[in-house]
């Protein structure tokens, strides 16, 4: 088993230093400090960051409502050892997302997939068809894109309908996003285009197992114990 670099601190930094420039958004402790929850002012995206996470389990789930009280939309998770470079390109468009182009109800279009995509294929990575499966698969193979035509049509399914990926191989990352059906094709596209300039961990340190792939909760905390700014809970 490869080793793999974890990042924590570069992480926690990056969420502190999102929160302390966008006064849009605000966060909530638990009682535990293993986590933290954060929350735009409409109520209707969400992140819950897990600071005990080992490299290859969820340290992120993002979920996105189209009203404070609706279902949830879509949602995405990072493991552990997500590199700082995508997880800045991520918070980016959670600042930026006014133009995101979510079809809820309606089931991922062809055009959806090649624009969530484009990057990789601009890049000549592989495409290739297996069953259910599309893949966009990085010269050297360290890294890679994997579409679910069949969790596609089943987005509140337990399976994720994208997978972005490095490492030595799909079924054994060093990192990875798993996002679902509605994950909106510009948030995927911004991504991948990151991924394929080659935001790619180096192993360094054996810490943990393979993650396993299943369904991403939307952040629900607790009733908060400490307040960064003056916000309601959500």
């Amino acid at each position: 088993m490869e080793d793999v670099p974890v990042d924590a601190a570069d992480h926690d930094a990056l969420l502190d230093h999102f929160l302390d420039t966008h006064d849009d958004w605000h966060m909530w402790r638990p009682w535990s400090e293993d986590l933290t929850y954060a929350t735009h002012e409409s109520q209707t995206l969400r992140i819950e960051r897990d600071h005990s996470a080992p490299a290859r389990e969820t340290a992120w789930t993002v979920a996105a409502y189209e009203t404070p009280v609706s279902d949830r939309i879509w949602h995405l998770t990072a493991t552990g050892a997500t590199p700082s470079p995508v997880l800045q390109d991520l918070l980016t468009n959670l600042a930026d997302g006014t133009g995101w182009d979510t079809s809820v109800g309606q089931f991922l279009d062809e055009a959806s997939v090649i624009a969530a995509t484009q990057p990789a294929t601009d890049a000549g990575w592989k495409h290739t068809i297996a069953g259910r499966w599309i893949h966009w698969t990085s010269p050297n193979g360290d890294a890679g894109i994997q579409f679910d035509a069949f969790a596609a049509q089943r987005p509140n399914g337990a399976l994720p309908t994208w997978l972005l990926w490095a490492g030595p191989a799909i079924d054994h990352p060093t990192w990875e996003i798993a996002a679902s059906t509605h994950t909106p094709s510009t948030l995927l596209a911004d991504l991948a285009e990151t991924l394929a300039q080659g935001a790619i961990t180096r192993p360094t340190a054996d810490l943990s197992p393979p993650a396993h792939h299943h369904t991403a909760s939307p952040p629900v905390p607790p009733a908060p114990a400490v307040k960064r700014t003056n916000s309601r809970p959500f």
